[in-house]
């Protein structure tokens, strides 16, 4: 199979990458390295993945779908805090730019695409753990309303112009070569100063995380056992675990021995923040995946990882 992943240079994508090549892919990545990184594609440039650097909002790269058989859509701007203050970015970097790969994908026939959403698409759920039929679905953050756009359009594009799409609705995913997210701010924080940690919120905000790995074989799995023209999954773990624990599993990682906690307040970190979040993932599971790891052994890997 010949698969496209844009943002294939970043965090998840790049382990998509890992994967697509060991079942035997050729892969085109396309991406601005703005975020992402050469050495995240380490070992397959030189063999059947080809890089193509390029930002989704200029054009040029559009050629490089004809032939391909699938798209996983990966690439956005994925700072929830940042959209609050800067909200033109996510507009443009996710809205826009997944218009531009679904019409690139229309030109050139390309009939698949998998797109990688957000549990914040649901906001503040009143039911936990979240299921995918859950209403009604109102972001409290721009990224989220973003996500939500890019699913509502992909839907359209699929009942329009014959596509077929798998939407992957994440919890919080972590892991090896991860540049962003609470145990990456925690790490930083502690490396500058050993003895205090500032801690956004009260602590209490609890969410589901999952391995990167994990993630990918649920994304592959998903598309490979699921067939409907427009098909949505949950992909996360079965439990949650609140920021305080969090931070004293990295600090155990570090091994310091003192560290003192200061906690800015609130029960939410920042605006848009969603203070409780598990989603269900019994639609995925009765395909037949069910997560390896839950969320304490998923945050302690991932700690491991980043730490080296």
């Amino acid at each position: 199979m010949f698969s496209v992943v844009t943002g294939g240079a970043g965090f998840i994508g790049s382990h998509l990458v890992d994967a697509l090549v060991a079942q035997g892919d050729r892969v085109l990545v396309i991406d601005s390295l703005a975020s992402g990184s050469r050495a995240n594609l380490a070992g397959h440039l030189e063999k059947n993945v080809e890089l193509v650097r390029a930002d989704l909002l200029d054009d040029g790269w559009q050629q490089s779908l004809k032939e391909a058989d699938r798209v996983y859509h990966l690439a956005a701007d994925p700072d929830v805090r940042q959209s609050s203050i800067t909200p033109d970015s996510q507009i443009r970097n996710n809205i826009i730019a997944t218009q531009r790969v679904l019409e690139a994908m229309r030109h050139s026939g390309v009939k698949q695409v998998v797109f990688t959403s957000t549990s914040t698409v649901y906001g503040e759920a009143s039911v936990i753990p979240t299921p995918e039929y859950y209403t009604p679905m109102e972001p409290v953050s721009i990224y989220g309303a973003s996500k939500l756009a890019c699913e509502a359009l992909i839907s359209a594009y699929c009942h329009s112009f014959g596509m077929q799409a798998w939407v992957y609705r994440f919890a919080n995913i972590i892991g090896e070569r991860s540049g962003h997210g609470v145990l990456y701010d925690f790490i930083a924080k502690l490396r500058q100063d050993p003895h205090t940690l500032e801690i956004l919120g009260d602590g209490r905000q609890s969410k589901s995380y999952l391995d990167v790995k994990e993630c990918v074989k649920a994304m592959l799995y998903a598309a490979g056992h699921s067939d409907e023209r427009y098909n949505v999954f949950n992909i996360g773990s079965e439990d949650w675990v609140d920021v305080k624990t969090i931070a004293d599993t990295v600090v155990g990682e570090m091994g310091l021995p003192d560290v003192r906690y200061h906690f800015t307040g609130g029960e939410r970190g920042w605006v848009g923040d969603v203070p409780k979040m598990q989603l269900s993932v019994d639609k995925l599971k009765s395909l037949g995946w069910a997560p390896g790891v839950g969320s304490r052994e998923s945050i302690r890997m991932a700690v491991r990882s980043m730490l080296g």
